[in-house]
Formats: C-alpha cells, structure tokens, sequence
C-alpha cells in the first residue's frame, strides 16, 4: 500500500509528467534541504526553515493528511523519480482558509511542473469537496503569479506581510451541471 516509499499510496497523485506523493518520514532528507535553500524556498511564508523545524512540520504534514484527506506532496519526475519540491493544500495560520502552495528547486523551474504539479493539487482539493482554494503570492513574485493565472485562479484581495505586498487568489470549485441549469 505504501507505493515503496512509506507514504499512503491512496493519496497519490499521477500527472503525465509527475508523481505527487504524500510526504513521509522517507521524504524528510529532501525536505530539510529544499526548505533550508534560500533560492527554493525563501520567498515561502516563513521563509527558509532549520532542519528541526522540517522535521516538526513534515510530522504536522502527516497528521494534517490523517485528519483532512489531503495535505502536502512530495513532486517527483515520474521518468526517474528526482524529487523536484513540494506543491500542497494547507490552512493558513492568518485565517484566510485552505491555500494553494508549491517550492520547487530552481533547477526544476522553467519547464511547466509547478504549473503542472498544482494543477493536480487544485483539482484534488476541489474533488476532496473544497469549494474555495486560495493562494498567495507576492506581488514581485511574477513566476508564481503566472503559474497562479494559468491556472485560472482570480486575484480577491491583497494585504501587506512584513512590508511585502502579497495577492490572494481563489480558485472557486465548479457548480455541477445540474446546479448550473437551475441558475
């Protein structure tokens, strides 16, 4: 059941390109560096994280998906397995509801996975029954807010963090065909 990597099989996800895999213990040597790069994970909020830190989140991850039935991905390159970063569903701690988020190495940028990692991930929380996905970005952060627009997501509010204008986007889940007619 554990796809050979200690994580929960059910969970996972298959793109044409990618694997998306519920992070696990087996992930936590990928996490501690990706989240510990300034150039993969700076901008994220919080920014770049010690490996204890890693490691408290990725058991708060764990239970996060016991809990929810979606949470954070490990995104691997299906043709060989590179872990490329991570793309995941989470509560914002302001309040402002369930988020979008995605880090990817920069090495792996530029090539569409971010893109097609959270387009996974988006489709997965709206299927899962989330009516509405945001996800924030600053407002100098063009790569992310391009990703963010592709896929549909409509900007809905902005505010300031430590002096960085940030946008939220939504991504609101289809009305079925039916309740569509009845409008």
């Amino acid at each position: 059941m554990d796809g050979g990597w200690g994580g929960d099989a059910s969970h996972a996800v298959r793109t044409d390109r990618l694997v998306l895999r519920p992070v696990c213990p087996a992930h936590l040597g990928d996490l501690i560096r990706l989240k510990g790069d300034e150039a993969a994970f700076g901008l994220m909020l919080h920014g770049t994280r010690t490996a204890e830190r890693t490691t408290e989140e990725l058991q708060d991850d764990i239970a996060f998906w016991a809990v929810r039935g979606y949470g954070t991905w490990a995104v691997h390159r299906a043709e060989d397995d590179a872990f490329l970063g991570i793309v995941g569903l989470m509560e914002r701690p302001d309040g402002r509801g369930i988020a979008l988020r995605f880090a990817l190495w920069p090495w792996s940028r530029g090539k569409g996975y971010a893109r097609e990692a959270a387009r996974a991930a988006l489709a997965f929380g709206h299927a899962a029954g989330l009516a509405r996905i945001i996800a924030v970005a600053r407002e100098s952060n063009l790569a992310s807010r391009a990703v963010l627009a592709d896929l549909g997501l409509r900007e809905c509010d902005r505010f300031i963090h430590q002096g960085h204008p940030m946008m939220v986007f939504e991504s609101l889940r289809p009305l079925p065909p039916l309740a569509q007619q009845h409008q």
